[in-house]
């Protein structure tokens, strides 16, 4: 899904650079309440793990493959705000250092695989988690649908930007077409690895789940003739500390993207394919960053390509862990500062008992 520099027009591509920024400046102010002391370090390890399985394609039908988008993960996870963070992150990180994605379409990049993905799958997943017995079970299940859906919804997405400002002329229909039916297909793979890393985190420690928030049954005690919630069970009874999990994770991303990408799919993606069997691809350009080292997701001047695709995928997490932590630390630390700002003890008084 990654679109290249050429397919849209340079107007098109600047009206979505304004939406994607706008839905920046929004996302910023909305993960600042998302994010606390918990669930900051693992806002930046999703955005690690994201890009590690997105190296990871698998094919989906006759010489075609996909990739996680990671939209609804993110969302699920660490909330939707943050979690267009968390994608745009990686969004960045691949445009600047694998020329995986094109600078000038970073804009249609961002709103499409980003925003649209983190929106819709979250909205339908909290739909389903209304309507469905509270538990965790129920979470996984939504994160499913909600991943599945979310994948078609963004061809959907590209196939509308292409109508306004496609550089060939091409039938949209037929693109509409080809573009959904494959990302259907790639939308089950996303569903399955939502859902699988989502239960995972719930079954080790819920209370990191944004989208588990608020769906556990509590406790009830009868505390002289009333029925009262019982105390939350504290954070150290959890099976897995907040450490293990992180140092899990990250070697997980580590191992999936220095390892397990050498046995990845080679064939074309979702996007890619559709645009070389109807012609889409026939004014893209060249990236401005393609004699980057890392550009390919191989590193320059490596002969041993799983050596070189191994070190890329490494330095690629490594970066992307580093990049995504500071941003949602600095939003943390900002959110901390805001909350004993002097304006938040305007008229306290303290008074002697």
């Amino acid at each position: 899904m990654h679109v290249p520099d050429g397919f849209i027009n340079a107007p098109t591509s600047a009206v979505t650079a304004v939406v994607a920024a706008g839905a920046i400046a929004v996302s910023l102010r909305g993960a600042r309440r998302e994010l606390d002391e918990r669930t900051a370090p693992l806002a930046g390890l999703v955005a690690a793990f994201i890009f590690a399985v997105q190296m990871l394609n698998f094919p989906v039908a006759a010489g075609t493959s996909g990739h996680l988008l990671g939209g609804a993960l993110a969302a699920i996870l660490v909330g939707p705000c943050t979690g267009v963070l968390c994608v745009s992150v990686v969004l960045l990180m691949q445009g600047i250092l694998f020329a995986d994605g094109g600078l000038t379409a970073l804009g249609v990049n961002i709103t499409d695989m980003a925003i649209v993905t983190t929106v819709v799958s979250y909205a339908l997943f909290r739909a389903l988690v209304k309507v469905l017995p509270r538990g965790r079970r129920s979470v996984t299940v939504a994160s499913f649908v909600a991943a599945l859906v979310s994948v078609p919804a963004a061809a959907v997405a590209f196939t509308v930007i292409y109508a306004i400002g496609g550089t060939t002329d091409v039938s949209i229909g037929k693109v509409a077409t080809a573009m959904i039916g494959v990302h259907v297909l790639i939308g089950i793979g996303e569903a399955v690895i939502t859902a699988l890393t989502v239960g995972a985190v719930i079954a080790v420690r819920p209370d990191l789940v944004h989208g588990a928030r608020g769906l556990e049954q509590r406790l009830k005690l009868r505390v002289n003739g009333e029925l009262v919630d019982a105390p939350s069970a504290p954070a150290a009874a959890a099976r897995t500390s907040r450490r293990t999990l992180w140092v899990s994770g990250l070697v997980t991303s580590l191992v999936l993207a220095g390892f397990v990408s050498y046995y990845a799919s080679s064939s074309p993606d979702g996007l890619e394919k559709v645009a070389a069997d109807h012609g889409i691809d026939r004014k893209a350009e060249q990236h401005t960053n393609a004699d980057s080292p890392l550009a390919d997701y191989g590193v320059k001047d490596v002969q041993d390509a799983r050596l070189s695709g191994g070190l890329a995928g490494v330095i690629g997490v490594g970066v992307t862990v580093v990049a995504g932590s500071a941003v949602f630390w600095t939003l943390r630390r900002r959110r901390a500062a805001d909350d004993v700002s002097p304006a938040s003890t305007t008229g306290t008084t303290v008074e002697n008992v």
